[in-house]
């Protein structure tokens, strides 16, 4: 492990290869069983409210009514989540040709909402938990092994794949001392 500024990350953050496969793997981070969906900073909370009526256009009946239901996100300050459809897929998910998708991801990209997505899920496969400071783990699951191939296979690094996200959070200085620490712990390597 290291720590730059307000984080301390796992080896494996810096090190492993990946890019998301999404043909592949079919957005399982998505649907993944478990009850809770993607965890959310306080903040977040907010941001989905004011994103949601422009995202709600590409979800289905089903994730309409759960959100009419149950709400737009689940938990309390310090602990929130989006919530899930029957324990998997998260209730912002729609699908197009098999693959789960971002409902939020979709309207920012055809520009009518300034919010992507919540950040664990711009980050993921990496997460962020609070000891303290913040500490960066990579969570290797089975389901993201298509990723770890072709981030191999195409000589992707993780830090480089989700710099976008990694910025977003700590800012392009941190991000630049983040890459420098990786390359001088790579060449240390045997």
């Amino acid at each position: 492990m290291f720590e730059i500024g307000e984080a301390v990350i796992d080896d494996d953050a810096g090190r492993v290869s990946f890019c998301c496969d999404l043909p592949s793997c079919h957005g399982a981070c998505c649907t993944l069983p478990g009850g809770r969906g993607a965890p959310l900073e306080d903040d977040e909370v907010l941001e989905i409210e004011k994103a949601y009526p422009a995202a709600r256009q590409f979800l289905g009946e089903r994730s309409i009514r759960a959100v009419a239901s149950a709400g737009l996100t689940e938990g309390v300050s310090g602990d929130f989540a989006t919530p899930c459809l029957e324990g998997e897929e998260c209730v912002f998910v729609y699908f197009e040709q098999g693959i789960a998708r971002c409902s939020f991801e979709r309207a920012f990209e055809h520009g009518l909402t300034d919010w992507r997505k919540p950040l664990s899920c711009h980050l993921f496969p990496l997460r962020i938990r609070q000891f303290g400071k913040d500490f960066i783990r990579y969570e290797m699951i089975d389901e993201c092994a298509p990723g770890r191939r072709k981030g191999e296979t195409e000589k992707i690094p993780l830090r480089e794949f989700l710099r976008e996200p990694l910025i977003r959070r700590y800012g392009e200085a941190w991000y630049r001392k983040f890459i420098g620490e990786c390359h001088s712990r790579a060449e240390q390597s045997p």
